[in-house]
């Protein structure tokens, strides 16, 4: 062990240090380590909702849509189906018809955004995962099926085999018309989470043709990645190839928000909690300050003794970094334990307090997510140790500039 660390940790022990020193120091040990372990949970779960964000939404919703801009459809869009499935990046592509109406049970009506799909082609895609098998089978084998988010069957008080109306807007024309009506049978519920189920639907691709009058058999194309993130530029690619004009989408435009808010509070939340840690770290300097008036007999004597500038700047260095690695350390260590069972945590208190942090009905989760990224850890271990060696400068550059004639003369 070097001298100045040997120096560092008497002086830390020594009882000659005041209490209101001793006081300042503890605070500073207690902020560091508090921002340390708040910074490292809440990156944690800014992670916890990218990663739900991939495997839940991302999962379920198109990453990019190819669609005519001719009212009766995308022409040859079985060959381009074809094409686009031998892509690399291609997780699956499939043939859809949106079509937008307005749902009557009784007296009862709600808004919703039906997609005609291909259920043979759909059968291979993880939505039907959010759907029970049983129900999803009968889909199949009923042309005039159809399934809906749980908060429009909540909405409309329907029950699985209802008969429903849908109007449909009349295509084709520019003249005000009286909507195209059709009657599906309700055979499924889909619950997707958050807003999603409050207006989504699906039908058959055929039965969406016959009603929108699309010729071709259907609109255009939903294309899912292996990676969601390269959807704005990859389907911009693949739009290109289309030999008619359509239009391009992709999910950064419909549910891009979500990511933007999460990149956002990632960011302002490590700004902020950097500043709490800066903050804690002041408290070091006043501290050591206070330690070094203190020991100004001892620093003379020291110089007296032979001791260099650097050993002295060294000592009260190595004082102010030994507060703050003890917050470092027990900081990380508790940020790292609660960000691995937050989620138990969350549960635990929504189940004592009768409460819920994150509802499913506004929500596309309804537990508090975390994952523990350890490059986090150590980003905030390093950043906090480098502003705890930067609150040590002045007061050892104070205590290096101390005459040992001018303290030992009084």
């Amino acid at each position: 062990m070097s001298l100045a660390l040997q120096l560092a940790a008497r002086f830390r022990r020594s009882k000659k240090q005041s209490g209101f020193t001793s006081f300042i120091s503890a605070s500073s040990t207690l902020g560091i380590g508090l921002g340390c372990a708040v910074l490292i949970i809440m990156l944690s779960v800014m992670n916890g909702f990218e990663r739900e964000l991939r495997q839940s939404l991302l999962a379920y919703i198109p990453h990019g849509e190819l669609f005519a801009v001719d009212a009766s459809g995308l022409y040859d869009w079985q060959t381009m189906m074809t094409a686009f499935s031998n892509e690399p990046e291609v997780k699956q592509v499939q043939p859809y018809i949106n079509a937008t109406g307005l749902m009557q049970k009784g007296r009862a009506n709600k808004a919703v955004e039906l997609t005609a799909i291909d259920a043979q082609i759909a059968n291979q895609s993880a939505l039907i995962s959010r759907i029970p098998q049983a129900q999803w089978q009968q889909f199949q084998i009923n042309q005039k099926g159809l399934i809906l988010g749980r908060s429009i069957i909540e909405k409309l008080s329907l029950e699985i085999g209802d008969q429903v109306q849908v109007l449909l807007p009349k295509t084709g024309t520019s003249k005000l018309a009286s909507p195209d009506v059709i009657w599906l049978t309700l055979l499924g519920e889909i619950h997707l989470g958050g807003e999603l189920d409050s207006f989504t639907g699906f039908m058959h691709l055929a039965t969406g043709a016959e009603a929108l009058e699309v010729t071709t058999g259907a609109k255009g194309l939903q294309i899912y990645y292996h990676d969601p993130f390269i959807a704005s530029q990859k389907t911009r690619e693949l739009g290109y190839r289309l030999n008619q004009h359509a239009y391009m989408s992709d999910w950064t435009r419909t549910q891009g928000h979500l990511y933007q808010d999460i990149q956002l509070v990632r960011f302002v939340v490590y700004i902020a909690l950097t500043l709490v840690i800066a903050v804690a770290c002041f408290n070091i300097v006043s501290s050591l300050v206070m330690a070094v008036n203190e020991r100004q007999a001892e620093i003379a004597m020291l110089k007296t003794m032979g001791a260099s500038n650097a050993l002295i700047m060294a000592t009260f260095v190595w004082q102010g970094m030994i507060n703050g690695l003890i917050g470092v350390v027990f900081g990380s260590i508790a940020g790292v334990l609660i960000a691995q069972n937050l989620t138990a945590i969350a549960r635990g208190f929504e189940n004592l307090f009768d409460f819920t942090i994150l509802s499913g009905d506004v929500y596309f989760i309804d537990f508090l997510p975390s994952q523990l990224h350890f490059a986090d850890v150590m980003l905030t271990m390093v950043i906090a140790l480098l502003l705890s060696v930067c609150a040590t400068l002045y007061p050892a550059l104070k205590a290096a500039k101390i005459n040992p004639a001018n303290v030992l003369g009084h």
